[in-house]
């Protein structure tokens, strides 16, 4: 017994001193949260309750307390402005991600990794030079719509940028690679035995009711969109219907809503917070491609800060934003049940 006694005495001794080691990996993250986040959100909420000028200086009092419901009476136009674009933009990004990403994560072979580099080369140029780009393009007599007018296609004052559309195509074209990238390695992830296991199962096409779930889904998401868009709603419903119902028919597989759908999940949870919460508080897609009518409350923080020197109501808005962000956040997890992205594993 003093054989066996004596190992594991020394088992427990080695994990004894190695229990700090995640701590000490821990602590460079903590400090970095505490000092760059943790603080200044702190003194974002103190300076919340101030009162004065810039000039004469700022007094801090809880009676203050009126700033919040008078920041959100004042400006809830752009809170709900900023919550509709992220969404569209979220949306759109999803569906322009996944067939994206699973295409390079099981049929594009020898060129993934080129695949892969197209998706990141945006990031090699300025996020200010990429809206800036879209502001060319979008022009009125832009390389993308002065030759349709040219030819008759499109009326002489149809025009795309200073709308709504602008604003939320910019935002879904700069956030793009945030989505795709991690659905691509949510999807890689899978074993594709379990996939060729599902469909020897019989979980095959879904033909007739694919088609009725696709034509509600793809009908339910372009009636959404063309709402946010301002666009006619039934024509773009029932081109969704149509659509979805193809897509459902042809394209989608049992296999892939039972199989690889919710496998992809942590990949499409990841994603949608990567690209809502910073579309939320965006503003410079709304400054360049939009006009007073599509300012989001980013821009509102924007100009309160640095403009009127508003530093109680840019802090209320701020804090407002980032609290029901949070507040958002842990719903949707709660909704997907997205227990797997932090359940550890024993070692």
């Amino acid at each position: 017994m003093s054989g066996l006694g004596a190992p594991v005495g020394s088992v427990t001794a080695r994990s004894v001193r190695r229990l700090p080691v995640p701590l000490l990996l821990l602590l460079p993250g903590v400090l970095w949260l505490a000092i760059f986040y943790v603080y200044p959100a702190f003194q974002m909420f103190l300076s919340s309750f101030w009162t004065g000028s810039l000039e004469k200086g700022f007094s801090f009092s809880l009676d203050n307390w009126t700033t919040y419901p008078e920041a959100i009476g004042r400006y809830q136009e752009q809170f709900a402005r900023s919550i509709l674009y992220a969404v569209a933009a979220t949306i759109l990004t999803f569906l322009v991600s996944y067939p994206l990403a699973w295409t390079i994560a099981f049929k594009a072979g020898r060129w993934k990794n080129l695949l892969i580099f197209l998706v990141i080369a945006p990031f090699f140029t300025s996020f200010l030079l990429r809206t800036v780009s879209w502001r060319i393009i979008l022009g009125d007599d832009g390389i993308a719509l002065g030759p349709l007018k040219d030819i008759g296609l499109l009326p002489p004052e149809f025009r795309v940028l200073a709308t709504p559309i602008a604003v939320i195509s910019g935002i879904t074209y700069n956030f793009l690679p945030f989505m795709t990238l991690p659905i691509y390695v949510a999807l890689e992830k899978i074993d594709f035995r379990l996939i060729e296991a599902a469909r020897d199962l019989y979980a095959g096409p879904w033909r007739r009711p694919g088609a009725v779930i696709g034509a509600v889904v793809g009908g339910s998401l372009l009636a959404v969109l063309a709402w946010i868009f301002e666009m006619p709603i039934i024509a773009l419903l029932v081109i969704g219907a149509v659509a979805g119902a193809l897509i459902g028919a042809t394209l989608i597989s049992e296999a892939f809503v039972r199989v690889t759908l919710p496998l992809s999940m942590p990949g499409v949870f990841a994603g949608s917070l990567l690209v809502l919460i910073p579309a939320i508080g965006d503003y410079v897609n709304a400054a360049l491609l939009g006009n007073p009518s599509t300012t989001m409350i980013g821009n509102v923080i924007q100009s309160r800060y640095l403009t009127n020197a508003d530093y109680p109501t840019a802090a209320a808005l701020s804090f407002i934003m980032m609290a029901g962000i949070l507040i958002a956040v842990i719903v949707y997890a709660r909704a997907l049940g997205t227990e797997q992205l932090t359940a550890g594993r024993g070692l």
